[in-house]
C-alpha cells in the first residue's frame, strides 16, 4: 500500500482519459468521417506503444552489456529482455492482419487527408534501428535523401544523436571479442577445426563428382559453388583475407568476434556456452522478425496502394521491399551456418577443457 488516503483508480493509473481521447479523425474535419480511419489510427498508435516497450527492453540490455565484465546473471537478464522483444514482434506482425480488414477502397476514403504524414516520420522506429546498431550507410536510401529528412529539426537531432551512442551490435561484438574459450594451453581448437573442415569439403566434392544423376555441366556448377564456400572458410582462417571482406562491406563482425560466435554455436551444449548461444540465437530472431514485418508491410502497401507513391512521398511498396532486403543488423550471425560442421566431425575437447566449460572456469588473476 502506498499510504495515500485516496485509492488508486484503474482509469487514472492508465491515464485512459488521455489515451482514449487521442484518436482524432482528419477525415471528419471537412465532412462525414471515414469509418476505417479509426482503425488506422489505433493500429499505428499501438505500434508506437510497442516501439516504446522495445526501446525500454533494448536500453535494459545496453546497460547490462556496457561493461568490461558481463556476469552470467546479467547475461540471463539480457537474454530475457531480448526474448520479450521477439514476443512483441509477433504481435507487430499480427496487427497487419487486423489492418488488412480495411480494403483499398476503404483506405482511399481518407488517404489524401494524411499527406504528407507518413510512417517514415516514426521517431521511435528509427531509434529502435539505431540502438540495435543499424548504420547510416547500410540503409536503403530514402529517395536519395537522409533517413531523417522527413523529421522536424528537433526529432532529427534526437534520432541522429543515437548514431554516436553505444548500440547493441557494438556491445555484442566487444563481448564476443572477450570470449576466453578460444585456445586452452596446448589444445588449439582452430587447428583441429580446420582439419575437420578440409575433410568435410573434400567429402562434399567427392559426393558431387560421384553423383550419377548430375550431368557434367551440373557437376561443374556445384563444384564451383563448393569452391566459393571454401573461399569463405579461407577468410575465417586468415585474418588478412577477412580484413579485405570487412573493407568491402561483405562482413561486419570483427574476425575475433566472428570466431568466438562460431565456437559458441559449435559447442553450445557445453553448460557455460549455452546461455551465450541463446543470446546470439535471439539476436538472429529479432533481425529475422523485423525483416518479416517489413516484408508484410511492403505486401500490405502493394495491396492497398498498388504502385502509387506513399503518403510521405516515397516509392511506397517498392521502397519498403528494398528496405526489408537491406536494413539488417546481425546478418553475420545469421550466416554463421556457413561454417557449421556436423557434431560428429567436431574436434573432441580434452577432459580438462570440458571441465572448464562446465562452470569451473575462473579468470586468471
Amino acid at each position: 500500500m502506498s499510504g495515500s488516503d485516496s485509492a488508486l483508480y484503474y482509469g487514472d493509473y492508465l491515464q485512459l482519459g488521455k489515451l482514449l481521447d487521442a484518436q482524432h479523425l482528419e477525415s471528419g474535419k471537412n465532412g462525414p468521417p471515414a469509418h476505417d480511419e479509426m482503425l488506422f489510427i489505433i493500429i499505428h498508435q499501438a505500434y508506437e506503444l510497442w516501439f516504446k516497450q522495445i526501446l525500454w527492453e533494448i536500453d535494459g540490455v545496453l546497460r547490462i552489456l556496457d561493461h568490461k565484465v558481463v556476469e552470467e546473471k546479467g547475461l540471463g537478464k539480457a537474454t530475457a529482455h531480448l526474448e520479450r522483444i521477439v514476443a512483441i514482434q509477433r504481435v507487430l506482425t499480427q496487427q497487419i492482419d487486423v489492418l488488412e480488414t480495411m480494403t483499398p477502397l476503404d483506405f482511399l476514403d481518407f488517404r489524401d487527408d494524411l499527406v504528407p504524414a507518413s510512417g517514415f516520420q516514426s521517431v521511435q522506429w528509427r531509434l529502435v534501428e539505431n540502438k540495435l546498431g543499424m548504420r547510416k550507410h547500410d540503409r536503403h536510401a530514402f529517395e536519395k535523401t537522409s533517413y531523417t529528412s522527413r523529421f522536424t529539426d528537433k526529432d532529427k537531432d534526437r534520432v541522429e544523436a543515437t548514431e554516436q551512442h553505444a548500440n547493441l551490435f557494438g556491445l555484442i561484438q566487444s563481448w564476443l571479442e572477450r570470449t576466453p574459450f578460444v585456445q586452452f594451453g596446448m589444445f588449439d581448437f582452430w587447428e583441429q577445426y580446420r582439419e575437420s573442415v578440409d575433410k568435410m569439403l573434400a567429402s562434399d566434392e567427392q559426393l558431387i563428382r560421384d553423383n550419377p544423376t548430375l550431368t557434367e555441366a551440373e557437376v561443374a556448377v556445384q563444384v564451383a559453388n563448393l569452391k566459393k564456400t571454401s573461399t569463405h572458410f579461407d577468410a575465417l582462417f586468415n585474418v588478412e583475407r577477412y580484413e579485405e571482406l570487412l573493407q568491402k562491406g561483405e562482413v561486419r563482425l570483427s574476425h575475433k568476434a566472428l570466431r568466438a560466435a562460431l565456437l559458441i554455436h559449435l559447442y553450445r551444449d557445453e553448460p557455460i556456452l549455452h546461455l551465450p548461444f541463446r543470446l546470439l540465437h535471439v539476436l538472429v530472431d529479432i533481425d529475422e522478425n523485423f525483416t518479416t514485418w517489413r516484408y508484410r508491410h511492403a505486401l500490405m502497401a502493394m495491396r492497398m496502394i498498388g504502385t502509387k507513391i506513399g503518403t510521405g512521398g516515397s516509392s511506397g511498396s517498392e521502397y519498403l521491399r528494398k528496405a526489408a532486403d537491406n536494413n539488417r543488423v546481425f546478418g553475420d550471425l545469421n550466416n554463421l551456418s556457413t561454417f557449421f560442421i556436423p557434431r560428429s566431425e567436431l574436434p573432441v575437447l580434452p577432459d580438462e577443457v570440458k571441465t572448464q566449460l562446465g562452470f569451473y572456469w575462473r579468470p586468471e588473476v
